[in-house]
């Protein structure tokens, strides 16, 4: 079946950076978009970013200018690079996986834990 790995959480210092990192297996990812997903303690589950299968990037009010989603296809890839991060990107970070035919993610991840506390 469709997997997604996450990878590449942690804990960081404000004003830090971490890089995190999804390897997506059976399915044809060139042509999926591709978005990363955050959920903090006793919030809902909200949209960071989003890179469409023809690399058109969306990013959330809140973390624009700071993250920076990109996709490899060689390598079947969606990265999302954090900069600045703020205690309030504190959060359990998904991966999820849109295929071309639909109008819903159909695929997630397992989520990767980001912390930012001094």
């Amino acid at each position: 079946q469709v997997q997604l790995v996450e990878s590449g959480g942690g804990l960081v210092q404000p004003g830090g950076s971490l890089r995190l990192s999804c390897v997506v297996s059976r399915l044809t990812f060139s042509s999926s978009a591709m978005g990363w997903f955050r959920q903090a303690p006793g919030k809902e589950r909200e949209l960071v970013a989003r890179i469409s299968r023809y690399s058109v990037t969306y990013y959330a009010d809140s973390v624009k200018g700071r993250f920076t989603i990109s996709r490899d296809n060689a390598m079947n890839t969606v990265s999302l690079e954090m900069n600045s991060l703020k205690p309030e990107d504190t959060a359990v970070y998904y991966c999820a996986a849109q295929r071309f035919t639909s109008s819903k993610y159909d695929y997630w991840g397992q989520g990767t834990q980001v912390t930012v506390s001094s």
